[in-house]
Parts: C-alpha cells; structure tokens; sequence
C-alpha cells in the first residue's frame, strides 16, 4: 500500500487529490490549516477511517516540524508528497511590503522546502519517492501581483534544481502549472460565487476553448506524477493552462 502527504487538502487540488488517492487504495495524512474541514475531506474519502487529519500553520515554519513526525510516524514514512497549498492571500499590491512578501513566500514555498528537508532524507535512504509541487503559470507570466508571480516562479526554480539533484538518488520531483482551474473551494470556485461576471469574463477573454478547467482534467496527471513510471520527469514542470498561457518559456 503507498502512502502520501497532501499538504493543502481541506480545498482545491489537494482536495480532489485526497478523495481521487483514497480509491487508488493509498494511505493519506491530509493536512491544512482547519482541522475541521478535513474531518469533513477525510470522511469523503474511501476507507476513511485508514487517513489521518492533521492540522498546520505553513505561515509559521517553526511549527511544521511536530506536525511533519506526526504523520510520518502514522504512515510510516511517505511514498508521495504532493503540495497542493498555496495562493495570493489578497495580497495584491505592486509595493508590497516584506512582511506580507513573507507571508506568500511562507504559504507557497519556504513550507514546502521545510517539509521536504524533513522528509527527503529517508526517501534518500529508501532510494525513492515522488515529491509534487503544485505551481501556476504565473511562475513564467506576468498574470498576478507581484508577490503571488514571485512566490510561484520560486517554486519552479526550486523544483527544476533540486529535482535535477535528486534525480541521482531515484526520487521524483516535479511541478504541474494550471491555469484558471475550478475546484472545492478554491479561489475560482469563490470568484464563481461572489462575482458571476468577472468569472464569466475571464473564461470568455482568457481562455481560449471557452471552459474553465476542472480538478478532473488534472489528477491524471497529478496520479502519473506520483507513480514510479514518472522518471523521465524528474525536475520538469509540467504547465496545464488549457492554452491560456501565452510564453514559449516554462
């Protein structure tokens, strides 16, 4: 039976991604900031009471730590990491201030260097496992703030140069890049709910087949990624836009 971390999963990708997981029969610690809306994730999911619910703060890296052994130590090790969390936090103003720029290098990133320093050193040791970051094309274009860009084109830099260096110890790391992609909760779920319009002008402007993609259109790849048959993968950042996107570079 495999095992994996999704961080992020109370909503979203990483939502999506526990349920989906759940009936490929792996072992899930699911872990967000509210425990409560991963109670409710959790008892979605096929043979829920096999999961784990933990809570986490990924603005506060000091506390990842406890959080990380908990579910290591309930899983006994991990053989997929898939960081689904992440966003803009509102923060939209082009002279953001460094405290708020740390805020969304914290939630998008620097949590995930941290929990991968605590977990890739056994999956050195274990000669494998597949560790998956969720960005955005706003890593390659000039699509959102300033801050949210930044954090986003961090993570691919991550990936791509680290992924390149653990490809030598048979670990996996990747990066999937959607677009505008609708899901439990997330941010176009909300955009869809608080301003019918503006949602309906962005698929109209934006996107090119006129539909807003969908968590489903996603997991297979996301579920190839976290396989063993995703070697030749290593260190690639996989964009999944829907044509949205407009750079030659990623």
């Amino acid at each position: 039976m495999k095992k994996i971390i999704i961080i992020g999963a109370s909503k979203g990708l990483g939502q999506a991604a526990a349920i989906w997981f759940s009936k490929l029969n792996y072992k899930i610690a699911l872990l967000s900031r509210s425990h409560s809306n991963l109670e409710k994730v959790r008892k979605k999911c096929k043979n829920s009471r096999m999961h784990i619910s933990l809570e986490i703060d990924l603005l506060d890296i000091n506390t990842i730590e406890k959080t990380i052994k908990k579910a290591t130590k309930f899983l006994n090790g991990a053989d997929v990491v898939l960081h689904a969390a992440g966003g803009g936090m509102g923060l939209k103003e082009s002279l953001i201030s460094s405290k708020n720029f740390q805020k969304l290098l914290n939630l998008n990133i620097l949590s995930a260097v941290e929990i991968n320093r605590l977990i890739i050193p056994r999956m050195k040791k274990n000669k494998k496992g597949n560790i998956i970051h969720i960005g955005s094309i706003a890593s390659y274009e000039s699509v959102g703030s300033v801050g949210y860009n930044s954090a986003k084109a961090t993570i691919s830099a991550y990936v791509r140069t680290l992924g390149r260096e653990l490809s030598a110890h048979n670990i996996i790391m990747t990066g999937v890049l959607p677009g505008g992609f609708i899901g439990p909760l997330n941010a176009m779920y909300r955009l869809k709910i608080k301003n019918k319009k503006i949602y309906n002008d962005f698929i109209k402007n934006r996107l090119p087949r006129k539909k807003m993609g969908n968590t489903n259109e996603i997991m297979p790849m996301i579920e190839f990624l976290a396989s063993r048959n995703a070697g030749m993968m290593c260190g690639c950042l996989i964009p999944m836009d829907g044509a949205e996107g407009k750079s030659y570079f990623f």
